[in-house]
C-alpha cells in the first residue's frame, strides 16, 4: 500500500467528518452569500478545527471570494482546500537530521504512544540506512524501559539504558557518548511525560537540553511533542501546556485512524506555530510517515 493510500485509508473518519459536511453546505446553497459562509464555519468548528483558527479560516475564504469574484458556492472547496494546505505548510515542517548524531527528543505524556513512535521511527530510519541510537530516559514510568527494549530488537536499533528511577540526564550522557563512538547517524531520546508537574518536567527537560548543547553544539536537537489525535480539544490542550515548559519544534500525531479529529492538526500549527513532523496511520513497525501538508488535506478535502 502506498503511503498515500495508506494516509488516506487512516483519515477516512476524519475525511468523513470535514469532507461530507462542506459537500453538503455547498450543495445546499446555489450562490455565494453570507449565510453560507457561518454554516461553513460551524462545519469546521464541529471538525475540531477550533473556533479561533475556523473564524480565520472563513474570514481569508471571504477575502478569496470577493477577490476573485466568486458567485457559485461550488467553487469554494478548491479556494478552502488551499487555505487549508497554507495553513499547515511551511519550511518548518521537516525533520532537520544535521549533525552525528542529529537528535530527536521525544516527549509527551503516559499513553499517547510515545514509547512506540519512537519504535516506529527507528524503524523508518533503519530502513533509510541510518544508525539509530536510542536512550531510554523514561525512567519514571515503570515498564517504559522494557516497552522500549522491546522495540530495539524488533526494529534492530541500539538501546542505551539504566535502571528504573536513574536521572534521566545521565542516560542522555551515556547515549551521546555511545552515539559517539558508535558513529551513529541518529539519537532517539525518550523522557518522562508528567505534565502534572509541570516544575519537575521543566527542570529535567532543561537539564537535558544544557547536556546536548554543550555535548553536541553542532547536531540539530528536534523535540517532537505525541498528540494522541482521538482525545481531540484535549490534545489542543496539552500542545499549549508543552509549549509553555519545552522547546517544541513539532508534533507526532497518534492514531488517527482510529478518530474523526485529526482536524486538531490545524490549530496546533495555526495558534501556537508547532508544526505536525510525523503522523502515525497504523499498529505496524512502518506505519509512519513524514507529515505532507497538501496530501493530508487532500486526503481530507477531495
Amino acid at each position: 500500500m502506498a503511503l498515500f493510500d495508506k494516509l488516506k485509508a487512516s483519515l477516512g473518519k476524519t475525511k468523513n467528518s470535514i469532507n461530507e459536511k462542506i459537500e453538503f453546505t455547498l450543495k445546499s446553497f446555489k450562490k455565494i452569500d453570507e449565510e453560507l459562509f457561518e454554516e461553513l464555519e460551524e462545519v469546521l468548528i464541529t471538525a475540531d478545527i477550533g473556533v479561533n483558527t475556523s473564524l480565520e479560516i472563513i474570514e481569508r475564504l471571504r477575502g478569496v471570494a470577493k477577490e476573485k469574484r466568486l458567485t457559485e458556492s461550488h467553487e469554494l472547496k478548491e479556494e478552502l482546500a488551499n487555505i487549508l494546505i497554507e495553513i499547515l505548510d511551511g519550511a518548518d515542517d521537516k525533520i532537520n537530521l544535521k549533525g552525528t548524531p542529529a537528535v530527536i527528543m521525544v516527549i509527551g505524556v503516559n499513553g499517547v504512544g510515545k514509547t512506540t513512535s519512537i519504535g516506529k521511527i527507528a524503524n523508518m530510519y533503519i530502513k533509510q540506512g541510518k544508525k539509530v541510537i536510542m536512550a531510554a530516559a523514561d525512567t519514571f514510568r515503570a515498564g517504559a524501559i522494557e516497552q522500549l527494549d522491546v522495540w530495539s530488537e524488533r526494529v534492530g536499533a541500539e538501546i542505551v539504558k539504566q535502571q528504573e528511577g536513574a536521572d534521566p540526564a545521565a542516560v542522555i550522557y551515556d547515549g551521546i557518548n555511545a552515539a559517539r563512538n558508535r558513529k551513529a547517524d541518529i539519537l532517539l531520546c525518550d523522557t518522562a511525560g508528567r505534565l502534572h508537574n509541570k516544575k519537575n518536567l521543566m527542570d529535567e527537560l532543561k537539564k537535558i537540553y544544557r547536556i546536548l548543547d554543550r555535548e553536541l553544539p553542532d547536531s540539530s536537537k528536534e523535540v517532537l511533542l505525541v498528540l494522541d489525535a482521538t482525545t481531540g480539544q484535549n490534545a489542543v490542550q496539552q500542545a499549549k501546556l508543552f509549549k509553555e515548559v519545552a522547546d517544541i519544534t513539532g508534533i507526532i500525531l497518534t492514531k488517527l485512524d482510529g478518530t474523526a479529529k485529526g482536524g486538531i492538526v490545524f490549530p496546533i500549527k495555526n495558534e501556537y506555530n508547532i508544526p505536525v513532523k510525523f503522523v502515525g496511520v497504523g499498529e505496524t513497525a512502518d506505519d509512519i510517515m513524514e507529515f505532507n501538508a497538501e496530501e493530508f488535506v487532500k486526503a481530507i478535502v477531495e
